[in-house]
């Protein structure tokens, strides 16, 4: 058992002071530190810094891990010209990207204060480097392939990556499913791996209409997309339409990235479903699609989070940086009120729509936590400061257990 005593601790609902956390796994109690003192008197208590702020770990629920050697080989601006220099560049991105590159990925999400992230992954090359992570780890075994010849093939890779990944036994790992999109996956391939996800209660998770030329494509089978599939996949029409892919989902609740483009129909099967929206604003930037409606989505009662996606579409895999750019991309909504928004969507909103017993600081939730050295007293704009100025992460904890930093036991 371990007492932290910190000046503040942040809450969704209130900001303590002259509070202690018990802890070991889990968070035991929240009190004064005598009372603690006296209900475990041999707990380590760990000694904090002036002005020092414990808050929850944060929770990325959207990275492409494997696709981290990328830097300046791939092209912005516009999705399908991304696209087509993702297709241009795929081996060396891959081949590019050992497990020393993935691992360095990684380690830079844990120094940015996140404590759990959601991999998307679409060959399990990144599943040992994800297996060995100090982090938690949502491990969606991706699923792609729009030709219905190979839909056995493609199916049998799948299971093969997500059998591996059920193989991993380790505290904080959890094997999940990912399905590409409604453009590049069979239908008949959706069926078979949601019913998996069902019968296992695995969390699902898929990008959902992130371009302009999604849209085109799914509603009229025309667009940039029709000679991209074309070309490439001898394909002259949409497998199915957007209304069909959310079907599927039904009954099952799902986390969709993106959702840039949806239209209000789709909005409403988001919401009748209580489906989450993952939202990743630097990479809608960079890949031209715009910026996604968030007073839309809460008008329809649709949970959104925050997430960084990979640094295929990225420069940082930084939540931090993350909501400053949100912060500044949503100029419609009210400043505090948006940024207290921005750290529940990686924090206690994240770990609902994962599943997880994290995301606050609470009695019975695990401990994952950080310890932040902010620079002077906190003020009611605390949440805007903690975005815009990016203060010191001294200590980290996952499951309890320190990540970073050291004790200063007493």
């Amino acid at each position: 058992m371990q007492i932290i005593t910190p000046n503040y601790i942040l809450t969704p609902s209130a900001l303590l002071q002259e509070m202690s956390v018990a802890f070991d796994k889990i968070i035991h109690k929240i009190a004064p530190l005598e009372e603690l003192k006296s209900l475990f008197p041999d707990a380590n208590i760990i000694k904090l810094e002036k002005n020092s702020l414990l808050m929850p770990g944060l929770i990325n629920a959207h990275v492409h891990v494997e696709f981290s050697a990328n830097k300046t080989e791939l092209s912005y601006g516009d999705f399908i010209s991304w696209l087509y220099s993702v297709i241009e560049n795929r081996q060396q991105l891959i081949g590019g990207c050992d497990n020393e590159c993935m691992k360095k990925a990684i380690d830079s999400m844990l120094e940015s204060g996140i404590t759990t992230f959601g991999a998307i992954s679409s060959h399990a090359m990144d599943l040992e480097a994800c297996a060995t992570a100090p982090q938690n780890v949502i491990f969606f075994n991706e699923l792609i392939g729009s030709q219905a010849t190979m839909a056995d093939a493609l199916f049998g890779d799948f299971i093969s990556r997500l059998d591996a990944s059920k193989a991993v036994q380790r505290e904080g790992f959890y094997p999940a499913v990912a399905i590409h999109s409604p453009y590049s996956v069979h239908p008949i391939l959706i069926k078979k791996a949601l019913k998996i996800a069902k019968e296992e209660n695995l969390k699902l998770t898929a990008h959902f209409m992130e371009s302009s030329a999604e849209r085109k494509w799914l509603d009229e089978s025309r667009g940039e997309f029709a000679d991209f599939f074309e070309k490439l996949l001898k394909q002259n029409s949409a497998i199915s339409d957007s209304g069909e892919f959310l079907e599927h989902f039904n009954g099952q609740s799902t986390m969709l990235t993106h959702v840039v483009k949806a239209n209000d129909d789709e909005l409403k099967t988001l919401s009748s479903n209580g489906h989450t929206v993952i939202h990743c604003p630097i990479s809608n930037r960079l890949l031209g699609n715009g910026a996604l409606d968030l007073k839309k989505l809460e008008e329809q009662n649709i949970r959104w989070i925050c997430a960084t996606d990979g640094l295929s579409s990225n420069y940082k895999l930084d939540l931090f940086e993350e909501m400053k750019i949100a912060l500044f991309m949503h100029s419609n909504m009210p400043l505090l009120d948006l940024a207290k928004k921005l750290i529940r969507s990686v924090t206690i909103d994240a770990s609902d729509a994962l599943g997880l017993n994290s995301g606050e600081i609470a009695e019975g939730k695990n401990a994952d936590m950080l310890v932040i050295d902010l620079e002077s007293e906190p003020n009611d704009e605390l949440a805007i400061h903690l975005i815009l100025h990016r203060y010191n992460i001294s200590k980290i904890y996952i499951n309890g257990m320190l990540k970073k930093g050291t004790q200063c036991s007493l």
